[in-house]
């Protein structure tokens, strides 16, 4: 009985390393939902490169924000230099 469960379990630590590495292995599969990108034409290109611009002017518009410090309340404040020496 001891033998047959170290067997089982021998078999499934094999079966689930090979498993691992046959995945790395396969090909890459392709599935019929995904959509082959068509070119595009005159009308979707200037509607894109619309929209590209209005972005770019967009995002010129944001101000610059300081970087921010989010440990700036948990860090304490650095100490001072004292002028005593110490013997």
């Amino acid at each position: 009985m001891g033998n047959n469960n170290a067997l089982l379990l021998l078999v499934m630590a094999f079966a689930l390393v090979s498993s691992s590495a046959f995945a790395q292995m396969s090909p890459q599969m392709s599935f019929p939902t995904q959509k082959r990108h068509e070119p595009l034409t005159p009308e979707q290109q200037k509607y894109q490169k619309e929209l590209d611009e209005n972005y770019k002017a967009a995002s010129k518009k944001i101000p610059d924000q300081k970087p921010s410090d989010p440990w700036a309340n948990v860090r304490p404040a650095p100490a001072a230099p004292s002028d005593k020496k110490q013997p």
